[in-house]
């Protein structure tokens, strides 16, 4: 009954000091899935804390099952590769010290974006997060074919982990 009790405190404990996002020095890294109207696929996102509420970082992601009428997609169509630029407000939301929003703006290979996520952590190190995205300024203003696989509403979930 003691090992269990034990055990209990310990991961109370574990739970009770997780932090969204930390400030300068943090660093965040996401593996999820992707879902848009063409396809699934992967994503995998890294960010940095470059001030108390700032951070910036790079995604990629990579569709694995698309639909498309047109033929069987290349490499460089499924794939798409972002720097970004993040506003962590969960601590000016004051919700909870596990929670972090983030709004933020994307450049990427295909498009200039925005996104809107949120990550929260169960322990200091393993967490949960969403993301939805648009692109606000498409390269090509005809957007045809696979070109429309990385030029749409895109919406993201899996986990987050503190490096």
């Amino acid at each position: 009954m003691k090992r269990v009790i034990t055990l209990l405190l310990v991961l109370t404990a574990s739970f009770a000091n997780s932090q969204a996002f930390k400030g300068k020095g943090d660093k965040k890294f996401q593996v999820g899935a992707t879902m848009q109207e063409y396809g699934t696929g992967i994503a995998a996102t890294i960010d940095f804390g470059a001030g108390e509420n700032i951070s910036y970082g790079f995604t990629t992601s990579y569709l694995l099952n698309t639909t498309t009428k047109a033929g069987t997609p290349k490499f460089a169509d499924k794939f798409d590769a972002k720097a970004r630029f993040n506003a962590n407000i969960g601590n000016v939301l004051n919700i909870s010290d596990k929670l972090d929003v983030y709004p933020g703006l994307d450049l990427g290979l295909r498009n200039f974006g925005a996104h809107l996520g949120a990550r929260y952590f169960f322990t200091e190190g393993f967490g949960i997060y969403t993301e939805a995205g648009i692109p606000l300024a498409k390269y090509d203003s005809n957007v045809i074919g696979y070109e429309r696989f990385n030029n749409q509403f895109v919406f993201q979930i899996g986990a987050s982990f503190n490096l």
